[in-house]
């Protein structure tokens, strides 16, 4: 049926034909062969191009392409490329044989021609080889999203030390309210001619102030406390496990807990049972001898 075959392939079709020498169906000279049924006759174009499009696209020389016909859909251009590249590689034999693979349809008939021709698959290359066609350009925005990788890690500016700043102000603030409503306890003002007795250190350095009552000051303010220090700066490196569930951290609860129950009840006895003379009592016979 003429309707099923395109336009512009029927018009590249005459085309070749004239540039071959061969009769075109429709025109003068051009009659269609007389063995031909009469359905099929107009069959005869649609199939005719698809026998000698593989004869011009393999061996026709550039200038004898339908370059010029604006209903094709690939550019002159790269139909003139394709056929000197492919000129070029087979040394010349491809045209020789497009003209015996033209001349076939001629003696045979279209109807033979068309039954008989297949289309040879594509050996066109382009630049450095690559047999790749170009479909279209698509932006890269439009296919590839960029996602953040979750990371465990943050900045120290802004996120630890505005937490810190904050709670330091809150500090500041409640440890000033309090300091204004409450009236701190003071002993009366200090006489250089009499010593208190018993004479106590702070809290804090009450503990050390009970293990010189024991041993050397030697022994008392620097070897026992320079062991502990020491101890406590190996603790990281000697236990080195990284979870968080102290039932799993036997080795370093063990290490803290010692640490704080000595010097603990070290301070509960110096302040609270430490009488006059530094002397030993019993707070709940004599009372206590300590203030803050």
């Amino acid at each position: 049926m003429p309707g099923e075959v395109p336009e512009h392939l029927l018009k590249r079709s005459a085309e070749r034909r004239r540039a071959l020498g061969l009769p075109v169906p429709g025109e003068e000279g051009g009659a269609p062969p007389e063995d031909a049924p009469e359905a099929p006759a107009a069959g005869a174009p649609a199939d005719a191009p698809a026998a000698e499009a593989p004869a011009a696209a393999e061996g026709g020389a550039p200038e004898a392409r339908p370059t010029g016909d604006p209903d094709s859909k690939i550019p002159a251009h790269l139909l003139a490329r394709s056929a000197a590249r492919r000129a070029a590689k087979e040394g010349g034999e491809a045209p020789a044989a497009g003209g015996a693979g033209a001349k076939a349809p001629a003696a045979t008939g279209g109807r033979a021609a068309a039954a008989t021709a297949t289309a040879p698959p594509s050996t066109a290359t382009g630049p450095g080889g690559h047999t790749q066609r170009l479909l279209t350009v698509v932006k890269a925005g439009s296919i590839q999203q960029t996602r953040a990788e979750a990371q465990d890690k943050v900045h120290v500016w802004p996120h630890l030390l505005v937490g810190e700043f904050v709670s330091l102000l809150s500090l500041m603030a409640l440890v000033t309210i309090f300091s204004a409503l409450v009236r701190a306890p003071l002993l009366e003002q200090a006489n250089f001619n009499q010593t208190p007795n018993p004479s106590k250190a702070p809290w804090y350095f009450l503990g050390l102030q009970e293990l010189l009552t024991i041993w050397h000051p030697m022994v008392a303010g620097v070897t026992i406390p320079g062991m502990g220090l020491i101890v406590l700066m190996m603790a990281p490196y000697i236990d080195k496990n990284p979870a968080t569930k102290p039932s799993d951290r036997k080795f370093a609860i063990c290490i803290f807990t010692l640490f704080l129950m000595f010097w603990a009840v070290l301070v509960i006895i110096g302040s609270f049972f430490r009488g006059p003379g530094f002397n030993f009592v019993y707070p709940w016979k004599v009372g206590t001898f300590f203030d803050l």
